[in-house]
């Protein structure tokens, strides 16, 4: 990987911004500069200028008790309201918040004024069925305007919410909402996706079921349905309430209460290394600053003038931060679309910026490949000129696929901002700035202005140019999480036990002769597959679950399309030998478990039935070796193998499927 990359610096050609692209940009070199003087006060005045405070805070950073911080804790604010309300006061109620796209082509053209009112019923309608401030609220829902207004109306009863990943399966909700104890979900029908209604009540009932082996505690006491998918669904009357019932007919009228910046705002699960979930926690003004201060700098935000587009689910952090917070805090208008890219044809992404003329675009290197596959007469039939900025996100992007994003999307002119960050840290880190960076394609440049990052060797001593090392954060800064969801013990060792007083990533990293960052991918056992991190434990461990297998190993492996993609290695039960003499149908068996048990974003690629897994004396499995193989790689050194004859083993298994 290395050598690839010093291929790469050698060959790479730099973009300067344009000059009529600086002369109009948000930013300019004195961010830097500023930060650079005085880092702590260059946040404040973020956090001044960006967010309406009702009590002003006094208290930039309290780092007393590291790794827990706290940023501007004596200021009181509501999120929602600097999202919603502080908008129509200043005039701009009339200003499209979502134009929503359903995927069948139904739309809604929704104001500032409008989503107002419909989060002030919905927090209505929350209060009615109990929910107060620091309850948990599980949102389990397609991309629906009902899914940004259910985050605001709990964000602004001072609640905290778990939004669930609309493919993830009844045992994955379960965990979550047992996790965070919530006492109520709001969920659909059923969501459209790829020309068929997707069932998503239907798990959450199956969720709440009392099961032997998976109990549940059973904190839930209503259960709030969107009617989008007019599918048939099971009614728990007493527990169950229509949302098209109840909230337009809610009152209208609901004054914002002002909680504490350090309040928690949401909670995201995302994969361990342990293969069980964490619940990342953020608070409410830190995570607001960060976020409105990056979405404005970094995607070069007019709200008078661009239509934004972020096409992550909310089910995920970009979702959050740049489909929700972040744009409407800065009172920008953007688009919402229900289903997927190549539904119901593979131009509709394009068909859509043409139509609503988007002008920055920010999707991820797995979409961009995709469409690359697919050539570029398919978004050449639709006029793209409105594109002024193109954002890459959730993975490391190849140069191929940015120079073709730059061309074929971008008509050549757009600048691109690769951003690193994640759910952990709330908010981009690494990005270009638009209108101040000369770019390099597959590169994610340089810490953002405020930030401070190193690439480190593993003793924690910075690494010279031109090498590379492992990524870390040396400093703390106002998006990041305050804590995984009651295990502050698994918070300290997960995070901040590789370096003292660094928050470590988890990826490893290079830097080039100037300086900037080129992302390595991760050095842990989370794959990266589209964007969405997994665990190698948490799919091992759906594996061994079901009765033919008795032990598994799982790797994640180079995909061209999703960046890397999951390959299973399994042993049998010997006792289970007359049912799983066709490998090719356990195979398919095996891959339907995992996508029942996780979904099917976990469902792995491969399957390789082997007889024996490489193991050092110790017991531990060497992954390394599987993804060598996996990847197509001659097989690294094996030296430390308690049996070395293995690998030639598990090789003429694979290579006799």
């Amino acid at each position: 990987m290395n050598a690839q990359i010093d291929n790469l610096l050698t060959e790479t050609r730099r973009f300067e911004p344009t000059p009529e692209f600086v002369a109009q940009a948000n930013a300019d070199e004195t961010l830097y500069a500023r930060a650079q003087a005085d880092r702590l006060g260059f946040w404040a005045d973020q956090a001044r200028e960006l967010i309406s405070w009702q009590r002003p805070f006094t208290s930039v950073l309290n780092w007393e008790n590291p790794p827990f911080a706290k940023w501007f804790e004596d200021g009181t604010l509501n999120v929602a309201y600097n999202c919603l309300d502080r908008h129509v006061e200043a005039g701009n109620g009339d200003r499209i918040a979502l134009y929503w796209e359903g995927e069948p082509g139904d739309t809604r053209a929704i104001s500032y004024a409008e989503l107002t009112d419909e989060v002030k019923r919905a927090a209505n309608v929350l209060t009615d069925l109990g929910v107060r401030a620091g309850d948990r609220v599980a949102i389990y829902l397609p991309m629906i305007p009902e899914a940004i207004v259910s985050m605001l109306a709990v964000a602004r009863l001072g609640a905290v919410h778990s939004v669930i990943f609309g493919g993830f399966s009844a045992d994955s909700i379960r965990a979550r909402v047992d996790d965070a104890a919530a006492t109520l979900i709001i969920t659909a029908d059923g969501g459209y996706r790829k020309g068929k209604v997707s069932p998503l009540k239907p798990a959450v009932d199956a969720a709440l079921e009392a099961r032997g082996d998976l109990p549940t505690q059973q904190t839930v006491r209503n259960v709030l349905v969107v009617g989008r998918g007019g599918n048939q669904i099971e009614w728990t009357e007493g527990r169950d309430h229509w949302w098209h019932e109840r909230v337009p007919a809610a009152s209208s009228v609901h004054e914002p209460e002002a909680f504490p910046a350090e309040n928690p705002l949401f909670i995201l699960y995302t994969s361990g290394t342990t293969g069980a979930p964490k619940g990342i926690l953020h608070t409410s003004g830190g995570y607001l600053t960060q976020a409105a201060y990056t979405h404005r700098n970094v995607f070069d935000i007019h709200p008078e003038t661009d239509v934004y587009w972020c096409t992550a689910d909310v089910g995920w952090i970009t979702g959050h931060t740049y489909v929700t917070y972040g744009p409407l805090a800065n009172g920008a208008t953007q688009v919402l679309y229900e289903g997927t890219p190549d539904s119901p044809n593979p131009g509709r992404w394009w068909e859509l910026i043409e139509k609503y003329r988007v002008s920055v675009f920010y999707t991820a290197p797995t979409a961009i490949r995709a469409a690359m596959k697919l050539g570029r007469k398919i978004p050449k039939r639709s006029d793209l000129s409105s594109i002024r900025l193109l954002g890459s996100v959730g993975e490391p992007i190849n140069p191929e696929a940015w120079m073709w994003y730059r061309k074929v999307i971008g008509g050549k002119t757009a600048p691109i901002v690769d951003t690193w960050w994640q759910t952990e840290t709330g908010a981009i880190m690494i990005s270009a700035l638009p209108g101040v960076t000369v770019t390099k394609p597959g590169s994610a440049q340089v810490p953002l202005p405020g930030i401070e990052v190193s690439v480190l060797e593993e003793n924690g001593t910075p690494v010279p140019p031109g090498s590379g090392g492992l990524l870390a954060i040396t400093e703390p800064w106002p998006s990041m999480l305050r804590g995984i969801w009651g295990d502050p013990d698994r918070f300290r060792e997960t995070y901040w036990s590789t370096f003292p007083n660094a928050y470590f990533a988890g990826d490893g990293a290079r830097l080039d002769a100037d300086g900037d960052v080129w992302l390595l991918g991760r050095v842990d056992d989370v794959m990266n597959v589209s964007g969405h991190r997994l665990s190698t434990a948490e799919i091992e461990s759906a594996l061994v679950a079901h009765p033919f297998v008795a032990e598994s190993a799982v790797v994640g492996a180079t995909d061209e399309t999703t960046g890397q993609a999951v390959v299973a290695f399994v042993i049998l039960k010997e006792s289970q030998a007359e049912e799983t003499a066709d490998h090719a149908a356990v195979s398919a068996a095996l891959k339907s478990h995992v996508s029942t048990l996780i979904g099917p974003i976990a469902r792995p690629r491969d399957i390789f039935v082997v007889a024996e897994l490489p193991k050092t004396r110790s017991g531990k499995i060497m992954r390394r070796l599987l993804r060598d193989l996996a990847e197509g790689r001659e097989v690294g050194d094996t030296t430390t193998l308690a049996d070395t004859t293995v690998m030639r083993i598990i090789s003429a298994d694979v290579a006799a499927r």
